[in-house]
């Protein structure tokens, strides 16, 4: 088959269309230019959409991948050739939900539909394998060069290996007898393990059966002295009670009667306090400190001594008198004589009268004064000489040392009954706790744990020895027990023997695959090292291939061949490009070869390796279609 033309509408592919011819095609085009959507087109026309693929981690299924950017639906045309005849493959779109659904397949020359082709066939009757075949050989994405394993290509290789018949594979028929070998047994699961199971059950029961007999007879035994004890231990708990309940009593009448007597000196206390500060209040100074009290009679003592009134106020009154009489008779004078100079003098001595009784008033109201402020500060403290301020201090300070005494008092009478009151709070919780006969340490509680303890003791052997009674009658005859574990012990005998047979067959699946692996790889190992021996210039000159396909190179220079993990990334392209051609050289029908698709397979390889690839290329172009998809121009 050989693909002549395309036409897409395809993802970025708006109704673009590309051309090939046989023999090698070399289409250039740069970074995010279609290359890949080209070939997935290519991939698409051959065997259709899969409606039904789902998203793999970062990977969209292609019907959403490649869903048309413009809009339109999804369709395209291919011209191919195949045995001689020019065909035009068409797919359209009519549900949205099956994308290039609709297909048809007609002659070019005539308009004919090809008889027996559809979208389902349409792939492999061209190609001559199925897509997963196809996908894994001919058609090589990018990023995916790496050749790897499937039950479709064992077929094929079956078919090249043995008698033709492409119907089945190892891994299927492997997978198979895996199936049926894990029904009977898969580590702790499967119907061996389920009927050993069984079986262990149906062994345990009867042992069980034959000591429940022997055991309930024991526990019978058992829970006649239990009951016998715990009648014993009842009397005991009643009197620990009695005696327990009695000393809890007579300490709590003690105790409340210490409070008592302690709140009543209290009381006392606090009366006499009352009484105490009630006096100091109705003092005259009661609202002051006895140290503030001092300091105030020292300070009016003080203003005491300093207030002394003069001796006698009379002094400045003679001569204000004298002065006044002068005046007078010295005017009289004046009158009789009419001498100027007796006037003036007349003036003189009122002017002295005038001056002598200003100071006489002055010193008779300072003198005044000092007695008021004395007789103020006397009658402050109710007293007449200042002499008696001290005893004022003196019963002062008694009313307050009264006082202290009774808070005293007041303080060490509520202490003690603070304490008695504790010590009542304390007996109240342990009578509580000497009343709960259940818990505590004390001698009833002990016994009644005991006794409890011995009666569960008593429950359980009744429940254990009612549920042995139980399960025997439930478990029936012992005799048909033992039937049917005989028939089970048949059933697995006949079961390990089927599991034992598909082991068997398994191993000498394995020995099979192996033969026939064994008859291919030699040659496709031998072709693959040819293809890469030509593509690296006869540096490396051997490749061995696994059963799964992974692969190893070896080069003239070195003894042994290395994995692909430690190749570089243009060797190890070229190792697997190598692989994949031998495959398709091999593996592929080749009547008529399918078209060889390579997506930028070569990006990795220097210039020489690349023209020796693309040498290598043209050589099988003579005989396959090959289209390869790059963005080198060399």
């Amino acid at each position: 088959m050989k693909i002549r033309k395309l036409q897409a509408s395809f993802g970025k592919l708006h109704g673009e269309t590309l051309s090939f011819h046989g023999g090698l095609n070399v289409i250039y085009a740069p970074n995010e230019s279609g290359k890949s959507t080209w070939c997935a087109f290519i991939r698409s026309m051959l065997y259709g959409i899969d409606t039904l693929e789902n998203p793999r981690g970062n990977l969209l299924p292609d019907r959403t991948r490649y869903s048309p950017w413009s809009g339109a639906p999804m369709e395209g045309t291919m011209e191919v050739t195949a045995d001689n005849c020019d065909l035009i493959l068409t797919r359209t779109t009519v549900a949205h939900n099956a994308p290039m659904r609709e297909f048809s397949a007609v002659y070019a020359s005539s308009g004919a539909p090809v008889d027996g082709m559809n979208g389902r066939n349409c792939g492999e009757l061209l190609t001559g394998v199925t897509k997963d075949v196809f996908r894994r050989t001919a058609f090589i994405e990018q990023g995916a060069i790496v050749m790897s394993g499937s039950p479709e290509l064992e077929k094929r290789i079956q078919t090249i290996v043995s008698s033709g018949e492409e119907q089945s594979s190892f891994s299927e028929a492997d997978e198979r007898l895996q199936l049926w070998q894990n029904r009977r047994r898969n580590g702790r699961k499967g119907m061996l393990p389920a009927l050993e199971s069984e079986m262990a059950d149906a062994q345990n029961l009867l042992n069980e059966m034959e000591s429940s007999v022997n055991s309930v007879q024991e526990m019978e035994n058992k829970l006649e002295e239990i009951k016998h004890q715990c009648a014993q231990l009842e009397n005991q708990v009643t009197e620990a009670r009695r005696r327990q309940r009695t000393d809890a009593l007579t300490r709590l009448r003690n105790g409340r009667a210490l409070v008592q007597e302690r709140s009543d000196s209290h009381d006392a206390a606090l009366a006499e306090l009352s009484r105490a500060r009630e006096a100091l209040r109705r003092s005259d100074f009661g609202d002051k400190t006895g140290e503030e009290l001092r300091a105030e009679l020292e300070m009016d003592r003080t203003a005491l001594d300093g207030l002394v009134p003069e001796p006698s106020t009379r002094t400045g009154l003679l001569p204000a008198i004298l002065c006044s009489f002068l005046a007078i008779l010295t005017a009289a004078f004046y009158g009789v004589t009419n001498k100027l100079p007796l006037i003036l003098a007349a003036g003189l001595f009122c002017i002295g009268a005038i001056l002598f009784f200003m100071r006489y008033s002055q010193r008779r109201q300072e003198s005044q004064s000092v007695l008021t402020q004395r007789d103020m500060i006397l009658r402050k403290y109710k007293i007449s000489v200042a002499d008696d301020m001290d005893g004022i201090l003196r019963r002062h300070l008694q009313l307050e040392e009264d006082v202290r005494k009774a808070e005293a008092e007041e303080k060490r009478s509520r202490e003690s009954l603070e304490t008695a009151g504790r010590q009542l709070h304390e007996l109240e919780e342990t009578a509580v706790n000497e009343l709960d006969f259940t818990s505590g340490d004390t001698e009833a509680a002990c016994l009644s744990r005991e006794l409890q303890r011995r009666r569960n003791d008593a429950s359980e052997l009744a429940a254990r020895i009612s549920g042995i009674n139980g399960r025997l009658s439930a478990m029936g005859d012992p005799l048909v027990l033992s039937s049917t574990l005989y028939t089970m012990r048949e059933r697995y005998d006949t079961m390990q023997s089927e599991y034992e047979a598909i082991t068997l067959a398994e191993e000498t699946l394995r020995q099979a695959d192996s033969e026939i692996q064994s008859r291919f790889s030699p040659e496709l190992s031998s072709l693959a090292a040819r293809y890469m021996c030509e593509m690296t210039g006869g540096r490396y000159e051997d490749v061995m291939i696994g059963q799964d396909f992974s692969a190893k190179a070896r080069s003239k220079d070195d003894s042994e061949a290395h994995d692909a993990e430690y190749l570089s990334a243009g060797t190890m392209d070229l190792m697997y490009l190598a692989v994949r051609l031998a495959v398709c050289e091999l593996a592929l029908p080749s009547g008529e070869p399918c078209p060889l698709i390579i997506d930028d397979a070569l990006v990795n390889l220097d210039n020489t390796r690349y023209e020796q690839a693309m040498s290598l290329l043209k050589k099988i172009a003579l005989t396959r279609q090959v289209i390869l998809f790059t963005c080198r121009r060399e």
